[in-house]
C-alpha cells in the first residue's frame, strides 16, 4: 500500500491542541489572549486555508506541539504497525528514539506491535528486536495496564489508526489505557488520525448488557468520530471507572475535514489490506457471528464472503479459503465457498443489512446461521430476532433512527473537526 495521502482543495487547518483536565484547577482559562501554559489547557485558534492543496498532516507529524512534553521524561507509548509518520519515512517508536525521547515501554493492541496476529490470537510480551523496548501486550488476559506495567512512566502516547466501527478493538484499548492512567495521574497524549469511515453514523446503540471488548459503549456500530475525538468522548460522558477523569491532550490533524478522502498509508490489520476492505467492515463484519466466512483465509478479508452451502445458482462466486497472515485457521480451509464478491462495491454511506439478510434465507439451515457472537457484534439481540422475524433492512433501519438521534446530539460536544 502506498504512502500517498488524498488531497483536498478547500481544507481546514486545525492547529489545536485540546486538553481534558482531572480537576477544577486544570479547566481551560484563555483570558486577554494569553493561555494558561499547562499542557492541559493550551488551545491554539483555529485558522481556515481555503483555495490551497494541502496534504493531511496527522497528530504524529506535529512533533513541534508535543515534544516539550516528552523530553526528560519517562515515555510509554500505544502503538501498532499503524503508528507511522509518513513524513519521516518513519514509524513513532523509532523517530521519537531518534529524537532523544526516552521510550521505556511500548504497549500493543490486537494484533501485536507489528500488527501480524489473528484476530483474537494471543500476543505475547516480548522486547522489541529493533529498539530492544520491552513491548507489553493489551490484549488476551491483560487489556489493561497494570500499576506494575505503568511504574515509573511519566506520560503514555497513542498513536493508533482506528477504522470508526465500534467492533474494531483499538477503542477498546484506548478505554482501558485512559483508565488506567487516570488511576495513576498519568497524563495521555493522543495523536489523532482520520477515520476513513467517519462520514456517516449507523446502526444499533449497544445495550449496556451486551458490553464486551467488541463493544463497551453505547455508541451505534459506525460512530463517525476520530479516534481523538472519541477520547474526548470516553472522558467527557463518564465512562471510565467510577466516573473518574483522564488527564487527556488531543494532538489534533491539520487539512482534515470529516468528508476529506483518505488512505491509509499501512493497513491497520492483517484483515483490513486495503481501502474497500475498510468500507465494507462495518457491514461485513456481522458475517463473523455467523457460519459465513467474510473473506478471511484470502486475500479478498472483508471484500467477500460466502459459505459452501449457500445456493450456487444465488451465490455464483467461488473461492477457496487458506491458511494465510492473519487467519491460520479461517472458516471453511480448503473448502470451496460460495458467495459474492463485492470488490467493485462503491462507497458505503450506510450499513448494508441486505447481504446479511439474504444469505440468512438462502442458507436453508436457519437456526445454525448465526452463533453467539452476533449479539455482542451488534450490542443488542434485537437485531438476530429481527432478522429471524423476517424484518426487511428498511424496517430494521428504522428502529435504530432515536437512538441514532441521541448519540448525534452527544457527539456534537466532542467534535474537533468539520
Amino acid at each position: 500500500m502506498g504512502l500517498t495521502f488524498f488531497k483536498n482543495t478547500v481544507l481546514l487547518i486545525v492547529l489545536t491542541i485540546i486538553s481534558c483536565g482531572s480537576s477544577t484547577e486544570k479547566k481551560e482559562q484563555i483570558e486577554e489572549g494569553k493561555v494558561n501554559q499547562k499542557v492541559k489547557d493550551q488551545i491554539q485558534d483555529t485558522t481556515l486555508a481555503t483555495l490551497k492543496k494541502e496534504d493531511i498532516v496527522v497528530g504524529a507529524e506535529q512533533f513541534q506541539l508535543y515534544s516539550k512534553f516528552l523530553k526528560g521524561k519517562n515515555v510509554g507509548v500505544v502503538a501498532n504497525q499503524t503508528s507511522f509518520l509518513a513524513s519521516e519515512n518513519a514509524h513513532l517508536v523509532d523517530f521519537l528514539i531518534a529524537n532523544n525521547i526516552s521510550v521505556k515501554k511500548v504497549f500493543a493492541p490486537e494484533h501485536g506491535f507489528r500488527g501480524t496476529a489473528d484476530a483474537g490470537e494471543h500476543v505475547k510480551d516480548g522486547i522489541d528486536k529493533k529498539t530492544g523496548v520491552p513491548l507489553i501486550s493489551l490484549y488476551g488476559s491483560n487489556k489493561k495496564p497494570s500499576p506494575e506495567q505503568l511504574k515509573g512512566i511519566d506520560v503514555i502516547v497513542f498513536d493508533i489508526q482506528d477504522v470508526g466501527a465500534r467492533f474494531y478493538t483499538y477503542i477498546s484499548t484506548l478505554h482501558y489505557v485512559m483508565e488506567a492512567c487516570a488511576e495513576m495521574e498519568i497524563p495521555v497524549f493522543v495523536l489523532d488520525r482520520p477515520n476513513p469511515n467517519g462520514h456517516y453514523i449507523d446502526g444499533p446503540i449497544l445495550e449496556k448488557e451486551n458490553q464486551s471488548f467488541v463493544g463497551m459503549h453505547p455508541i451505534p456500530v459506525v460512530h463517525g468520530m476520530t479516534i481523538g475525538e472519541y477520547a474526548k468522548m470516553i472522558n467527557g460522558e463518564g465512562w471510565l471507572i467510577n466516573n473518574i477523569n483522564c488527564d487527556l491532550t488531543v494532538i489534533t490533524m491539520q487539512n482534515y475535514t470529516r468528508k476529506t478522502p483518505y488512505n491509509l498509508p499501512i493497513k491497520p490489520s492483517p484483515n483490513l489490506p486495503n481501502a474497500q476492505s475498510i468500507n465494507l467492515y462495518p457491514s461485513l463484519c456481522f458475517f463473523e457471528g455467523t457460519f459465513i466466512n467474510a473473506g478471511r483465509g484470502t486475500e479478498m478479508q472483508f471484500q467477500v464472503f460466502g459459505a459452501p452451502s449457500l445456493p450456487a445458482s444465488q451465490y455464483s462466486f467461488k473461492y477457496t479459503p487458506q491458511s494465510n497472515e492473519g487467519a491460520k485457521n479461517p472458516k471453511f480451509k480448503g473448502e470451496v465457498c460460495y458467495g459474492k464478491d463485492l470488490r467493485k462495491e462503491p462507497r458505503l454511506s450506510k450499513i448494508n443489512l441486505e447481504w446479511l439478510i439474504d444469505a440468512y434465507h438462502a442458507n436453508g439451515k436457519k437456526k445454525n446461521f448465526f452463533n453467539s457472537f452476533f449479539v455482542k457484534l451488534a450490542g443488542t439481540d434485537k437485531l438476530q430476532k429481527q432478522i429471524e422475524q423476517g424484518f426487511t433492512a428498511e424496517e430494521i433501519r428504522a428502529t435504530w433512527q432515536k437512538g441514532l438521534v441521541e448519540f448525534k446530539k452527544t457527539r456534537e460536544k466532542y467534535l474537533l473537526y468539520k
